[in-house]
């Protein structure tokens, strides 16, 4: 619950860089111009599970998992779950 109420009390420092926009876009399927708002949904949508290990944020919901730096609130990547990556 911590996790959770961290990130998202700095969801509007959530941010990317161009390679990052790529990446996520690539690995999730989403537009590079809405890399950062589409992670933004995924992470405040009240099913996201949080969680913090060593320097990074994981969110995952609907099957996504989102990186997030912890110090920064720099988006690294998103990717389907393993789980899903059949579907």
């Amino acid at each position: 619950m911590k996790d959770n109420i961290e990130l998202l009390k700095h969801i509007d420092e959530l941010h990317t860089t161009d390679m990052g926009e790529l990446r996520i876009a690539r690995n999730t399927g989403c537009a590079p111009a809405n890399a950062v708002e589409f992670c933004r949904e995924i992470i405040t949508d009240c099913d996201a599970v949080i969680t913090r290990r060593g320097k990074n944020f994981y969110a995952l919901c609907g099957g996504i998992e989102i990186t997030v730096n912890a110090s920064s609130f720099t988006i690294i990547t998103a990717h389907k779950h393993r789980e899903n990556i059949d579907n």
